[in-house]
């Protein structure tokens, strides 16, 4: 058999000649998207190839976004009144120690500790200073075993700083010069009633981006907000800076809030494990990423690096050059640097001095700064001295549990979408950049490679050609078979894309080779019908692999993997980039049951690429997912409106709607769809359907 290949607008077709026989679809190769699955351990690999600080900037820009998608903070929550409480003050040899309280969110508190100099006049640098999860938190008390270790290895100085890190860190910074505020992660030290590690494992917290993570880079926010808020610190001179998760919490929002001028993360910038804890990890945020990249966000301001004897050992090897790639970009390298200690896990006393003198140097407490920076002793304060709570300031009487701090986050961001509604197109920028972070995918930019076999005409008879051919989009994994259906003397009319629950098979009848009569419709009336196996989809259908304690946390999986759901929009993406570039008169859709869903986001995603849409949803709406690795789940879609919210995004084109939810009709942004979205409420017959997108009324 002869073979043929065709290069049309950007997609390369290789064909084979056609027979007067009808050959069965030919089985789709092993999907890589089941052969390579991320982990925490084993994250997407950063390989920068930005040849302009242009290119560079565009994909910082949509990372952010991505980022501050997957910690919901997108769009960025109301700041409520933070009504901070600052007492109990501590007098030490060069600095103070006071007690804080504050609300992030009504009803949930951030507590810590600030540091202040003492005896300095006018505005101070200030640091955050986050920690990691050591027994106690913030009021870590190493036991008296590990100290003469540490010592002898180096790893410490005094007695003091080996039994108390932390307080070392922040007494010191202070000494220096930084206001200071060590403040807890949640469920730690006095951060109560929420427990560590539990309250956002399941589906409905999924689908509305509810995670530990979320909340403590929302606490980092506000923890930004009240420090600049005081009269001592100047705001254009802000640093951060924590070790392990505290490492993570400095990455989070270095990466997302702007107004940070310099950060130094600890023992976490790895291309390795990413961050064992719930509290490290989100949905949506490492796909196609990992903690490398994510620090380089900081570009082209100054960041400073440590690793140790653990998973960030190669550093200097694998991170560092990277990251100084991206800094060279801003003509910048010389703002990057890291330094390995061959110590445990944690931040020792030669990371601190490094770090000490980094931020002295860019934030400059004292005046301009040579030479390195010693750490002195000092006087450690009982960690039970240090707790923010006692009779005088009691705990607050409306602090909530995690079911109810989730349900008024709920009912916030519910509120913060429905006033959006109001606002038609800010709402619309809002949804598409969420929408884009949740499929993860580069519609815009693609193009399609295709190889397949042109099994000939169905039967003499019916003038249908039919062939069976593998999709595979540059720059993405896996491939899609699908089928198309023409007219013998097809060429630039229109193309309908035809999708199912069962896959390509649907188009055909009981005998495997006769078009239903809704397909042979839309061939006589001149179109290509293009019917596709997405992902898992058809006689393959599947879920996907599990990874490594997604039982426990499902953003294990959804945080470094797409879900199920996702995979297969991108897959009808890539249909309509196949479609597109058959140079047709018009592209439509007819999607049933089911797969209406997955028409609906990549109709919504594609914009002006479908003219005509008529999509059935089978009743169907996110808010009813109860299983975390339900096949329709796709974290985030309960926060931005489910498929009432999705709606408005329909403003190319013409869109029809069968069995829609009744949240549709009923919800803010339902109620406010295009002018061109009709919601019909009867049963959707097909035969109705193909007319329709073929024009008739």
């Amino acid at each position: 058999m002869s073979r043929l290949s065709i290069l049309v607008v950007g997609v390369l077709v290789t064909i084979a000649a056609p027979s007067a026989r009808q050959a069965a679809a030919p089985a789709a190769p092993q999907d890589s998207r089941l052969e390579k699955r991320y982990d925490l351990d084993h994250p997407f690999t950063f390989t920068p190839d930005f040849k302009t600080r242009e290119q560079w900037v565009a994909r910082r820009d949509a990372l952010r976004k991505q980022v501050l998608v997957a910690v919901g903070l997108w769009p960025m929550p109301a700041r409520t009144p933070l009504a901070p409480v600052i007492h109990g003050r501590i007098d030490r040899d060069g600095y103070t120690v006071e007690k804080v309280f504050f609300a992030s969110v009504p009803g949930h508190y951030v507590t810590g500790n600030l540091y202040r100099p003492v005896g300095r006049e006018g505005k101070r640098p200030a640091v955050l200073s986050p920690h990691g999860h050591w027994e106690g938190g913030r009021f870590l008390e190493r036991p008296e075993k590990n100290i003469q270790t540490l010592m002898a290895q180096g790893a410490e100085r005094t007695p003091e700083a080996a039994r108390y890190p932390l307080q070392a860190r922040a007494a010191n910074l202070a000494r220096l010069g930084f206001v200071v505020f060590h403040y807890d992660m949640v469920g730690y030290a006095d951060s109560k009633p929420l427990i560590h590690r539990q309250g956002f494992a399941d589906a409905a917290a999924m689908l509305r981006l509810q995670s530990n993570m979320a909340l403590q880079t929302w606490n980092s926010v506000r923890a930004l907000d009240f420090v600049t808020s005081l009269d001592d610190v100047d705001p254009s001179r802000v640093a951060m800076t924590g070790e392990s998760g505290g490492g993570t919490q400095t990455i989070m929002l270095s990466a997302i809030d702007d107004r940070l001028t310099s950060s130094f993360p600890l023992v976490m910038v790895s291309g390795a494990m990413q961050g064992g804890c719930v509290c490290e990890n989100a949905p949506l945020l490492r796909i196609g990423t990992n903690n490398i990249e994510l620090a380089a966000l900081f570009a082209p301001k100054p960041l400073g690096m440590s690793s140790a004897n653990d998973w960030t050992k190669d550093l200097l090897k694998v991170g560092l050059p990277e990251i100084k790639t991206i800094y060279r970009l801003f003509d910048a390298d010389d703002r990057v640097t890291a330094m390995y200690m061959p110590f445990e896990h944690g931040d020792h006393l030669p990371s601190r001095e490094t770090m000490y003198a980094w931020f002295s140097t860019y934030l400059k407490p004292t005046g301009p700064h040579t030479g390195p920076v010693v750490e002195p002793p000092f006087k450690p304060v009982p960690p039970a001295e240090l707790s923010v709570f006692d009779a005088t300031h009691p705990r607050p009487s409306d602090e909530l549990d995690a079911p109810a701090l989730r349900r008024n986050l709920a009912q916030a961001s519910d509120g913060q979408m429905a006033a959006l509604a109001r606002e038609p197109a800010r709402y619309r920028e809002v949804l598409s950049t969420a929408l884009e972070a949740m499929i993860n995918d580069p519609f815009a930019t693609s193009r399609v490679d295709v190889t397949g076999e042109t099994a000939g005409a169905s039967r003499p008879a019916t003038g249908v050609v039919t062939q069976h051919l593998q999709l595979r989009r540059t720059g993405s994994p896996g491939t899609v078979a699908v089928t198309t259906l023409a007219p013998r003397t097809w060429k630039n009319g229109p193309i309908v894309i035809w999708t199912h629950p069962a896959g390509q098979s649907n188009v055909f009848g009981p005998d495997g080779v006769t078009p239903v009569p809704a397909a042979r419709l839309l061939v006589d009336r001149g179109a290509m019908v293009v019917s596709p196996d997405v992902f898992l989809a058809g006689p393959a259908g599947a879920r996907l692999p599990r990874v490594k304690d997604d039982e426990k946390f499902p953003a294990y999986n959804y945080g470094y993997n797409r879900a199920l759901l996702a995979e297969r929009v991108r897959d009808l993406l890539t249909t309509m980039v196949f479609a597109k570039a058959q140079q047709p008169s018009a592209v439509h859709l007819v999607a049933f049951e089911k797969a209406g869903v997955w028409a609906l986001l990549s109709r919504a995603l594609a914009g002006g690429t479908i003219t005509r849409a008529s999509i059935d949803l089978d009743r169907f709406d996110f808010a009813g997912i109860e299983d975390p690795f339900d096949p329709m789940m796709l974290p985030g879609a309960v926060k931005y409106g489910g498929i009432g919210g999705l709606l408005p995004l329909l403003t190319d084109g013409q869109t029809e709607v069968y069995r829609a939810p009744a949240a549709v009709l009923e919800s803010e942004a339902g109620r406010r769809r295009p002018a061109g979205v009709a919601v019909r409420d009867n049963a959707p017959d097909p035969d109705r359907m193909a007319r329709w997108v073929m024009g008739d009324r």
